[in-house]
């Protein structure tokens, strides 16, 4: 594969080679023509002259032509013949009745060959007088042609006809072409030489660019950064792949964060699950005690179970090969079923769970994930709150519909508010596993999938020790029918 240097010096002697040869051609077109007019020139002025020497012979009162021979017909007087006779060209002079009067000696030499005579006799004749010249071709040369008639109507001459060779070349466009045939190859050559080596000038920069990414071997040296130079384009390449970098380097960061995190919360349930499985196989242990052990490793595996459960979920999710059923799913019914629920849950921690409006609109939707969704943000809201009360709500606007769990839990401070749905992130820094609102981190960030997947989007609004207001919003269906329906508060005290 070529470099795009040869590829640039290549497309550049392709287009100096053309150029040349493009204003060769118009040099030699326009010499050439010009040559052809200044042989038309010439010949018109022989032809004048000879009409000039003629006239000036008729008003002087002197014979112009003699008839000396009956048979022969009439020719030229003997003084213009003589006069003519010095003209190198090919000439002849008619009469009124298109009889040649006078012809010049390389036309004389053309008796030798019949066909080329009458060739030429018979241009002479159709050849217009207006001052057009006409090519002549005869078998071993080209002629350029010209005729010319008298001014005055009573000239004993009708026309006479001049012929030039229009083969000779120009001696000054033979130089011109000898001149660029030893020049041009030369001048191709530096010129080529020289594009190559601006071009490779041009190009270090991007030598520069490739040898510093091709320094960044792993993710431990994602945090260097390209120089970025002088030059309108290398320095936006150069931002570019700073900022792919920059991505990388994120991602690479949170690929390790992820991996730490999840060995984390594996080791923790494999080493109590070990300790269970231990003492409920030791011969000592009271049978109570073993029965405690197998129930504890139970619960232990159920927690793993969930764990890989929202790992694989969100495996999917990033892969995009977890397919939603949608369909058409009326939110009062599910809005009212996660209620019911979130009541439940409230009685036992003495919370009044409320849900002061709820909209019976229509969306397209896989009912169990948009239950998931609404559970996840509610459940949240329940673990985090120790007194006060959760309120639920769901309201249409225009095209669009939320729900929204609002609480007056502990709040989330402003430095975790950008993090909450990175994955296995808590607001609680001590991350206790022992603790009870202890939890897996994927909760938030399975349920931002599940709204961005709908169309939707989830956000949330806290202060520390004031509460959290999560509100999820998601696009109404086509013709979905908006009507609100209050909903008295239920008190779980």
């Amino acid at each position: 594969m070529s470099t795009i240097r040869a590829q640039l010096t290549t497309a550049y002697a392709a287009a100096l080679i053309g150029t040349v040869g493009v204003f060769a051609a118009v040099i030699w077109t326009t010499r050439r023509e010009g040559a052809v007019d200044e042989l038309r020139r010439h010949a018109l002025v022989e032809a004048n002259l000879a009409l000039r020497l003629i006239h000036q012979s008729e008003l002087a009162g002197q014979p112009v032509t003699t008839n000396r021979d009956s048979l022969a017909g009439a020719q030229l007087d003997a003084p213009l013949r003589t006069m003519l006779e010095g003209m190198p060209d090919y000439l002849l002079v008619l009469d009124a009745s298109g009889r040649i009067l006078y012809v010049s000696a390389p036309i004389r030499e053309l008796n030798e060959d019949p066909d080329q005579l009458a060739v030429l006799m018979a241009a002479a004749v159709s050849a217009p007088t207006t001052g057009v010249a006409k090519t002549v071709q005869l078998d071993d040369r080209r002629l350029l042609m010209i005729a010319q008639a008298p001014t005055d109507k009573g000239s004993a001459v009708s026309r006479v006809v001049v012929a030039t060779t229009a083969d000779i070349p120009d001696p000054a466009i033979k130089d011109l072409v000898e001149t660029m045939a030893a020049v041009a190859p030369i001048l191709l050559i530096a010129s080529i030489a020289l594009a190559y080596a601006i071009a490779g000038r041009a190009f270090q920069p991007v030598d520069r660019l490739v040898n510093e990414v091709r320094a960044i071997t792993d993710g431990r040296s994602l945090h260097r950064r390209l120089p970025v130079t002088a030059g309108e384009e290398i320095a936006k390449l150069a931002v570019t792949l700073n900022e792919m970098l920059e991505r990388l380097e994120s991602s690479f960061a949170a690929l390790r964060r992820f991996t730490a995190d999840a060995s984390h919360e594996l080791k923790t349930p494999l080493a109590v699950m070990r300790a269970d499985v231990e003492r409920a196989m030791s011969d000592r242990a009271p049978g109570p005690d073993k029965l405690i052990a197998l129930e504890e490793a139970l619960h232990e595996t159920t927690r793993m179970a969930d764990l890989v459960d929202s790992l694989l979920t969100l495996a999917r999710a990033d892969e995009g090969r977890f397919d939603l059923h949608r369909e058409r799913v009326p939110l009062a019914p599910l809005a009212t079923e996660v209620f019911e629920t979130a009541t439940i849950l409230g009685e036992a921690a003495g919370l009044t769970v409320t849900m002061p409006e709820i909209a019976d609109v229509v969306v397209l939707a896989d009912r169990t994930r948009l239950r998931q969704l609404f559970l996840n943000i509610v459940t949240n809201a329940l673990k985090y709150t120790t007194t006060g009360s959760v309120e639920l709500s769901l309201v249409a606007h225009d095209r669009t519909v939320a729900f929204t769990v609002r609480d007056t839990g502990m709040g989330i401070s402003a430095a975790d508010l950008p993090h909450i749905f990175e994955r296995f992130y808590r607001a609680d820094r001590a991350r206790s596993r022992s603790a009870e609102r202890g939890g897996f981190g994927l909760g938030l960030a399975i349920s931002q999938w599940i709204a961005e997947a709908h169309g939707g989007t989830i956000s949330v609004r806290s202060r520390l020790g004031r509460g959290t207001t999560f509100t999820v919003t998601l696009p109404v269906a086509e013709d979905a029918v908006v009507a609100p329906t209050a909903v008295e508060p239920i008190s779980a005290d």
